[in-house]
């Protein structure tokens, strides 16, 4: 997880208890400028896993880019999907060429004198004209299934970058959620300190403890209260790499809420899904079909294209439907025409074997891409498994040394029990309790890697 600091001169951070609070130090006229509070967990807002990645997909650049190309795709099968029908034309051209008058031995054209250039009609000519092209062949029709292969590549590519970009906002939404009851049960353990320094403090002044009690508590206090702080600045870092993503300013207060713990369904169920709904596997396949199509694609080259053109219009002396001698101007053209592929200096062949070379690296991609599926299939499912076995036993573990906690300060206030007896309850519950959250987060974490495999979160 990355961490985020803050640097800057004057600037200090004061964490009270979960409440965030900066001050900044610095003198106006020479005199301390007084705290300016940024930000307070009261005016903190609840963000659920739902709300934070449906904003993290708003502010992540690299989603967006893979949005972006997964939106060109569909443009560009369109695009190919167009170069199959034909295409329609207004052409509109003025020519003049210089004429040779006179001395031309083939004469004037018409009331105009010869022109200078043979390859115009007449000294002036105007052309009006409606143009219908269409191509046939292979190659363009393997274009559109190209095109379509490829947005299909290109909208299992966004899945992907959807599905990794979920992956790092639970990673770091149950992370903050994992600070933030570490913050309590520290907070508790050193409530639970003081509460041992005052009673050790009392037992000492009815001469029924060993000052040595007194000084044995206080250092656990004063571990405790570090503990504390460090377990506040770990929820803060969180708290900013989260922010990163979901916020404009990071420093926004803000808490998150868990959803509701979901049971673990069976194995079957999560292969099944995995097969039908994996978007690696969507990837993989798609881009196997695009290549498939590109071998075609390059083969294509080696058969004949053929291209129709048909133009009505007006291609005359005057720009106008009839001539100054009644001659309609009107009129069509026509043509047909079959390009046939001879010689190419076996840049054809190349380009096919090109196209074969690239195909077979996909299919060893596609088959390493179903073993790892199979292998993180197994890998997250039993660890999934063994977290929602080891909750009970956690939660077990918190009850049990709570009330050996309980039990051991009975005995201490009745000098039945050592102040270490004491202590050592004392860690084992914050042990127990930090190994619940932990426990908790472990789960839910696989879970939600399970989800991702199977393209349900």
């Amino acid at each position: 997880m990355a961490r985020v600091r803050e640097e800057g001169a004057g600037v200090r951070r004061l964490m009270i208890y979960g409440c965030i609070v900066f001050s900044v130090a610095g003198s106006v006229d020479g005199q301390q400028a007084p705290p300016q509070p940024v930000a307070t967990q009261t005016s903190a807002s609840a963000v659920t896993l739902d709300e934070a990645l449906s904003r993290a997909r708003a502010n992540q650049p690299a989603f967006a880019a893979a949005r972006a190309a997964s939106e060109s795709a569909s443009l560009d099968r369109s695009i190919a999907r167009a170069a199959l029908l034909p295409t329609v034309t207004y052409h509109n051209a003025y020519l003049y060429t210089q004429p040779n008058g006179g001395k031309n031995q083939a004469g004037s054209t018409g009331s105009q004198a010869a022109p200078k250039f043979i390859a115009n009609n007449a000294v002036r000519e105007y052309a009006s004209q409606g143009v219908v092209n269409e191509t046939f062949g292979l190659a363009q029709a393997t274009n559109l299934s190209r095109a379509s292969a490829a947005a299909a590549v290109a909208n299992a590519e966004l899945e992907i970058a959807r599905r990794g970009l979920t992956a790092t906002v639970a990673t770091l939404f149950y992370g903050t959620a994992t600070a933030q009851e570490r913050v309590e049960v520290e907070q508790r353990a050193a409530d639970e300190a003081v509460s041992f320094v005052t009673l050790t403090s009392q037992r000492e002044a009815q001469r029924e403890a060993a000052h040595a009690d007194v000084l044995k508590a206080e250092l656990t206090e004063q571990q405790r209260k570090r503990d504390l702080a460090d377990a506040q600045l770990a929820m803060d870092k969180s708290k900013l790499d989260l922010g990163v993503l979901l916020f404009e300013d990071p420093r926004s207060p803000y808490t998150v809420s868990l959803p509701e713990e979901k049971p673990l369904p069976l194995q079957s169920e999560i292969e099944a899904a995995a097969q039908a709904s994996n978007p690696e596997m969507r990837s993989a396949f798609a881009s196997l079909k695009a290549a498939n199509l590109d071998v075609r694609a390059a083969r294509a080259a080696y058969l004949p294209d053929l291209a129709l053109n048909y133009t009505y219009g007006i291609d005359a002396e005057q720009f106008a439907v009839n001539g100054p001698t009644g001659v309609r101007n009107l009129g069509y053209s026509a043509s047909v025409t079959v390009d046939i592929p001879v010689w190419d200096w076996f840049s054809t062949q190349h380009k096919v074997r090109q196209a074969q070379i690239q195909r077979d690296s996909l299919k060893v991609a596609l088959t390493a891409t179903q073993r790892n599926l199979i292998a993180q299939l197994e890998e997250f499912y039993n660890e999934a498994e063994l977290a929602d076995r080891q909750l009970a036993s956690l939660t077990l573990s918190v009850d049990t040394a709570r009330e050996s906690l309980r039990l051991t300060r009975l005995r201490y206030s009745s000098s039945e029990a050592t102040v270490f007896e004491v202590v050592d309850a004392q860690n084992s519950l914050t042990t127990a309790e930090l190994g619940l959250v932990d426990g908790n987060v472990r789960y839910r974490l696989a879970l939600a890697n399970l989800q991702l495999l199977t393209g349900t979160i």
